[in-house]
């Protein structure tokens, strides 16, 4: 349908919660979390990523089984259209800002030398703004909110005891990087099916790629390469930030970025090519990229490979630019 038409009375809150928004979308996760692994600790980054590729597939599929409405509009006005058809309990946007900020929070307490408080109070920050953009977007109940943030809640406190456990099996195992890619195509090929087409099913895939390709990425990196458990050498707290280092962190995130986009450009060029060969449908159809058959391998495909270069290729190109 058509949006609604609406008048912006305070520009204040409207960009505030539209930019709030956006920290809950694809373009905060292709360029926060690997951040992390560039520039922060690579513990960090992989328990980040670990958690919130659980907690959003859990969050995605609540939505297809639960099956509530977002709000009604009229008479709330939503400011986004593109998950509209979704459905609205949980918020999945909820769930990531509390995995994500709180996630990073618990890793890096006992790593960095900085007030608990403060820390707590910026994750509580962030994800309060991300959750209330929800509501002043239209785009989800106080209920879904709400929900969202205490099953990610929840979620934190029941993997909080094993992540050690996980983190060590993943760069150690042997059958990492086979079930790192099988068992989450095998999620994403028995996703929940809808009466009607859903971006869910491929946002999950997104996801759920992208963690693979990274989960696979750490592992090739801890065997081959030098160790990225790198936990021991931050004990001293947050560096003091200089105009060199400033440099490198604006060196070694440009570089990155470019190359992740770079890639997922390539990669989705390719893999349309590929399966709109096999399947005989032109790349731009969007009805045909819906199919499971296409939507699955091609999302999978384009975003584990985003996560594998962002975890193997970029450190690769630091070290050669002498970005390290």
């Amino acid at each position: 349908g058509c949006a609604q038409k609406y008048i912006v009375k305070n520009y204040f809150y409207y960009y505030l919660f539209k930019f709030s928004a956006a920290l809950g979308q694809e373009i905060f996760y292709i360029t926060f979390l690997p951040f992390t692994y560039w520039n922060i600790d690579h513990s960090v980054s992989r328990r980040m990523i670990i958690i919130w590729s659980i907690v959003m597939y859990i969050g995605q599929v609540s939505k297809d089984i639960l099956k509530w409405p977002r709000p009604l509009s009229p008479p709330v006005v939503k400011l986004e259209r593109r998950t509209d058809a979704e459905y609205g309990m949980p918020s999945t946007h909820a769930m990531a800002a509390t995995a994500i900020s709180f996630s990073f929070l618990i890793a890096t307490v006992n790593q960095y030398k900085y007030p608990f408080a403060l820390g707590l109070v910026a994750a509580f920050v962030f994800s309060a703004l991300v959750c209330l953009s929800r509501l002043y977007t239209g785009m989800h109940t106080v209920l879904d909110v709400i929900g969202g943030a205490l099953i990610s809640a929840v979620l934190l406190v029941l993997l909080y005891p094993v992540w050690d456990t996980i983190d060590h099996l993943l760069l150690t195992s042997p059958f990492c990087p086979l079930l790192s890619i099988v068992v989450p195509l095998v999620l994403c090929y028995n996703y929940p099916k809808l009466d009607y087409y859903s971006p869910t099913r491929g946002d999950t895939t997104t996801i759920l790629g992208a963690g693979a390709g990274a989960t696979v990425g750490f592992w090739l990196s801890n065997q081959y390469a030098v160790p990225a458990d790198t936990r021991e050498n931050f004990q001293l707290g947050f560096p003091l930030i200089t105009s060199k280092m400033a440099v490198l962190v604006l060196a070694r995130s440009s570089v990155g970025i470019f190359v992740v986009l770079l890639t997922r450009q390539l990669m989705k060029s390719a893999v349309l090519g590929l399966l709109g060969y096999r399947y005989k449908f032109p790349i731009n159809d969007l009805e045909a990229r819906r199919r499971l058959e296409v939507e699955v391998p091609y999302k999978f495909i384009t975003y584990s490979s985003v996560g594998f270069s962002a975890t193997v290729l970029v450190p690769l190109l630091h070290e050669l630019f002498g970005l390290m």
